[in-house]
């Protein structure tokens, strides 16, 4: 959208109208969408928004036709620089250079106790649904660790804190903290400093983002929909390649 507006105002087709925005809630960019203006232009220079203030802005955007253009302070590629994505099959770090475009990129081994697709385990273990394994985590009051690195053997650790009698809570905290720590590994290896974006299904649980909170000791951006922007950045690739393509061929 905003590429499209951008070509029809140099070719002179229209003028485009918008505004500057430093208002941290959603509705105000709604109403200018609403009130006709092209685009708005969200003002981190200016204004005091954080990076999912920002994400939630952009929302509002898209969802009244307005295109969205944001206003860094400065030139602080740490705010975007570092990605962890963890999903059901495996945990990636990456790191982005300033435009973007990936600079390091580390996976987990294929063993599933470092991704989500253990918290699927664990809460067919405990008999509790995989949607409020996030909240459980937060009551944690003595958080009981998995150490084991296989999954087979963590998933023996479970059952034994199980026997122990020791909470779901806490056990589901250790599972998290342990997650936590093996993506830390990962960040270790293609740099930490500064602030963490956290994406893929697993960011949607509270108390893994704690437990990254705690153990990375930097600022986590999670996304309004974090399981949905692996798929929008393959969209967006797959769209800058045929753009790409089309001007070749013209």
């Amino acid at each position: 959208m905003v590429r499209g507006l951008l070509k029809s105002s140099v070719r002179g087709e229209r003028i485009l109208l918008g505004t500057l925005n430093f208002s941290r809630d959603p509705a105000v960019v709604e109403v200018m969408g609403h009130a006709g203006l092209d685009f708005v232009v969200i003002d981190l220079e200016h204004g005091a928004l954080d990076l999912r203030e920002v994400e939630e802005n952009i929302r509002a955007a898209d969802a009244v036709g307005l295109a969205p253009l944001v206003r860094l302070g400065e030139r602080a590629p740490t705010l975007i620089s570092r990605v962890l994505d963890i999903g059901a099959q495996s945990t990636r770090a990456v790191k982005l250079r300033d435009v973007g475009k990936v600079k390091e990129f580390k996976t987990n081994d294929k063993c599933a106790a470092g991704a989500g697709g253990f918290l699927e385990r664990a809460a067919r273990y405990l008999e509790v649904k995989l949607e409020a394994i996030g909240d459980l985590s937060l009551h944690a009051d003595k958080p009981q660790q998995i150490s084991s690195v296989c999954a087979v053997l963590a998933e023996s650790e479970i059952i034994n804190h199980v026997s122990s009698g020791q909470s779901v809570e806490n056990i589901l905290r250790g599972i998290h903290d342990s997650l936590a720590s093996r993506a830390m590994t990962l960040l270790s290896r293609v740099g930490l400093d500064g602030e963490l974006t956290f994406v893929g299904g697993v960011a949607r649980q509270g108390g893994m983002v704690k437990a990254l909170e705690a153990v990375a000791k930097v600022p986590v951006n999670v996304p309004a929909e974090p399981e949905t922007v692996g798929a929008l950045g393959a969209a967006l690739l797959a769209l800058q390649r045929l753009e790409r393509r089309e001007v070749r061929a013209a």
